[in-house]
């Protein structure tokens, strides 16, 4: 383990991992056209951003979670009045709505 020197300041950084992953088929039958692509995030993923969409995160996922990103990155939390055991984390899924992923995304202090 590195000591930091005086002087030094931690750079705040944010843990994303990728706790649930649902497939709704009957949506997917009745509702969506064939897709040649899908998700190729899966349960157990770790993404870490000091800001930014991280390589390998679907853009659409980080389009959910980044507002929450950030604000744990300022040093906020707290979301929703106490949503969270833990005030400096968040649990956010993407927008897709035929399979959807879950992330809980946590400030590393």
């Amino acid at each position: 383990m590195n000591a930091m020197t005086d002087g030094e300041k931690r750079v705040p950084r944010v843990k994303i991992t990728a706790v649930r992953a649902s497939r709704y088929r009957d949506l997917i039958e009745k509702y969506e056209n064939p897709l040649d692509v899908e998700c190729t995030v899966r349960v157990g993923d770790e993404f870490y951003t000091d800001g930014g969409c991280p390589a390998g995160l679907c853009p659409e996922a980080w389009r959910a979670m980044e507002p929450f990103v950030n604000e744990l990155l300022s040093g906020g939390g707290d979301f929703f009045d106490g949503w969270m055991r833990d005030p400096r984390s968040a649990m956010v899924s993407c927008s897709d709505g035929f399979r959807p992923v879950t992330f809980y995304i946590e400030a590393e202090d």
